[in-house]
């Protein structure tokens, strides 16, 4: 099931990516290479479709993030915080003084 929902989530991220760009702007982006749909589409041109569109492939593409979440977490069923392993060490009590070299002794006179 999640092989099908991770495969779709491709496919609607580039019809998406897609929809979006087609979309009419200021600067126009790729719906100037969409043509003349003006018949098709009404009297409005495909502003509202591809607006409507966008706006469902969206839906689609939230509700399938959720949905792919929802069964990757219960194939799952293991916080990633339960694997970590914490090692107790033991700290010493009383920790021992370092110790200073002794200081070196006199010659002896003969």
């Amino acid at each position: 099931m999640t092989g099908i929902l991770l495969v779709s989530q491709f496919i609607l991220a580039a019809i998406l990516t897609i929809a979006v760009l087609l979309q009419k702007s200021s600067s126009i982006g790729l719906g100037a290479y969409s043509g003349s749909n003006e018949s098709l589409f009404g009297a409005k041109g495909p502003a509202g479709f591809m607006a409507k569109f966008t706006f469902i492939v969206g839906l689609v593409f939230i509700v399938n993030t959720i949905t792919l979440g929802y069964f990757y977490n219960q194939d799952k069923k293991v916080s990633l915080a339960e694997d970590i392993k914490i090692e107790k060490s033991v700290v010493p009590t009383t920790p021992e003084a370092p110790k200073a070299p002794s200081a070196p002794s006199a010659p002896k006179a003969n």
